[in-house]
């Protein structure tokens, strides 16, 4: 049951509603309990599900009906996945594919043309891998074809298998990039990538193609994260940025790259707004939202969320935090990043009921929004429902908290050298139990003690934004107005 628990667990209010009507349109008998299983198991029904399905114990039948319920929602998965799939790698397999059922009916001049539709399309998003398969059943049909010389269709194909290799390797490095990341997060991230890409022979340049650029820039930037620096990772960015503008100025085709454009253009506002260059990351931002609109708006639901909190971030710390919490309260899906920056908002205008209203609705274990969202995000949630709690002054959960703060996270930021967000959580923990001990000078002796000052310029913007909490306390001063000081 827990692998369907799971399963169902990924979906979005919206897709489970989907999934019923998908069910209901399966359904031939009108006594199918297939979505009455459905909807016990998504509530997390805690009694015996036989029993509350079929009146009395009916282990069989109820675990005949699980298997069917966990087959129709992974077809209904894979249906949607393939509807909602780059539409354009997925017409270049459905010609492919006509094309060669036009072969097997001896059908040559249409197949012909059907195939050469499948590999311009191919060749003007760089895809390598089906371009193979093209190839190979252009070399395997050429001898219907005599305009085609058989050499040039050899030394094209080879070519093309250099690049599918290249790309291969690529993916090598990019794996192996991660798998050190995640032993080794101490380890600076510029020699990491380069010691990948010396042993699997990659150079950077134009030749890479935009997937390859933004996978670069995405483990880049996951690294960044990881170690709460993106200010060593900042030059590598704008070289990588460089070559991805180049390549925009070069292709022919009008953006015919335009979700990994969208994608790298989200990623160059996150760390100019990381690097606290808001003016850079707000121009980012701009043109991610000119990106989302093109092509009819296709990719724009699906960036919306990510542009929005971008959008947000930067006006609250620029100083328009009103605009900041109007915008991400318009939003209307189900985002746990948005309503994340909407408690970071609110706690900073010291609103802290409409904070822990928010904070309320996760009910999910840490566990759970780790594998939906990442542990860092699950970090950052803990900080401020502490700071949150103690500002409401439910000093009793306050203790409960840290105390299994310590225990949830201790050995996993000492791991990672994370020692400023220890240092933090005992100097929270020193605050809680004497709050006004916080103005004096052994006080703030203390503070200046316990951590490794790395400089404005470099200090990552949330890591100053909960030490902007602790000096608002010791300075008696505005926590917003702190903050702000700090980041400009």
């Amino acid at each position: 049951m827990s692998t369907i628990s799971k399963i169902i667990h990924t979906l979005s209010e919206a897709d489970r509603k989907e999934f019923v009507a998908f069910l209901n349109k399966k359904n031939r008998r009108g006594d199918t309990k297939n979505v009455q299983l459905f909807q016990l198991i998504a509530k997390d029904f805690k009694g015996q599900i036989d029993e509350e399905l079929y009146g009395k114990p009916s282990k069989n039948a109820y675990h005949a009906l699980s298997k069917r319920l966990q087959d129709a929602l992974i077809d209904f998965i894979a249906t949607k996945g393939f509807s909602e799939e780059t539409s354009e790698e997925m017409d270049i397999l459905k010609f492919l594919l006509a094309a060669r059922i036009f072969f097997e009916y001896k059908e040559y001049k249409i197949a012909f043309k059907t195939l050469q539709k499948a590999e311009k399309l191919a060749l003007s998003l760089d895809v390598y891998t089906l371009l193979a398969e093209i190839n190979h059943t252009k070399i395997q049909y050429a001898h219907y074809n005599e305009y085609w010389d058989l050499n040039e269709l050899i030394a094209s194909t080879q070519h093309n298998l250099h690049l599918v290799q290249r790309e291969q390797h690529l993916n090598m490095a990019y794996a192996s990039i991660k798998a050190q990341l995640k032993s080794n997060t101490t380890k600076p991230v510029n020699e990491i990538i380069l010691e990948a890409f010396s042993k699997f022979n990659i150079e950077v340049d134009t030749t890479l193609t935009f997937k390859s650029l933004y996978q670069l820039l995405n483990i880049t930037a996951t690294a960044a994260t990881l170690q709460s620096d993106y200010h060593q990772i900042s030059p590598y960015m704008l070289t990588l940025y460089k070559i991805v503008s180049e390549k925009q100025k070069e292709t022919l085709t009008k953006d015919k790259h335009l979700y990994y454009h969208i994608e790298i253009l989200n990623l160059m506002a996150i760390t100019n707004f990381r690097n606290k260059n808001f003016r850079a990351s707000s121009e980012f931002t701009t043109l991610m939202k000119t990106q989302m609109l093109k092509q009819n708006s296709t990719y724009y639901n699906r960036f919306l969320e990510k542009w929005t909190v971008l959008k947000a971030l930067n006006q609250n710390y620029t100083g328009a935090s009103s605009n900041a919490i109007s915008l991400l309260q318009k939003y209307k899906g189900d985002s746990l990043d948005i309503k994340l920056t909407l408690v970071m908002c609110h706690f900073q205008q010291n609103n802290y009921k409409e904070a822990y209203a928010i904070l309320k609705h996760f009910q999910h274990s840490d566990r759970w929004y780790e594998k939906k969202t990442g542990w860092i995000w699950v970090l950052k949630k803990n900080i401020i429902e502490i700071l949150l709690l103690m500002e409401l002054d439910k000093l009793d959960l306050v203790l409960t908290r840290l105390e299994s703060f310590n225990k949830r996270f201790g050995k996993r930021l000492k791991k990672v050298g994370e020692n400023r967000v220890i240092q933090f959580m005992k100097l929270v923990r020193l605050y809680y139990e004497n709050p006004m001990a916080v103005t004096s000078e052994k006080f703030k002796n203390k503070v200046e003690n316990s951590f490794e000052w790395i400089g404005k310029e470099q200090e990552d913007i949330f890591v100053m934004s909960f030490y902007a909490w602790l000096k608002s306390k010791m300075e008696q001063t505005s926590l917003y107005e702190t903050t702000l000081k700090l980041a400009q």
